[in-house]
């Protein structure tokens, strides 16, 4: 069994949430932490796809992981 590693708090520069899991890399700059979501929302803003279906991958994403 892996051991979970737990990431010290952290606030999203770009959404305000606080979290722990492992931070992304912004795009725009290479150097700025993000959260995962905004993480995933930048990446898929580059591929052209809306708003909306950010919030559904998204939402599919949170309802399928379980932190593996």
């Amino acid at each position: 069994m892996m051991k979970e590693r737990i990431f010290e708090e952290r606030t999203c520069p770009k959404c305000g949430c606080t979290y722990t899991e492992r931070p992304a890399l912004s795009r725009e700059d290479n150097e700025t932490f993000l959260c995962p979501d905004c993480g995933i929302r930048e990446s898929l803003e580059t591929l052209g796809i809306s708003e909306e279906e950010q919030e559904k991958i998204l939402s599919i994403i949170h309802r399928n992981y379980h932190g593996e």
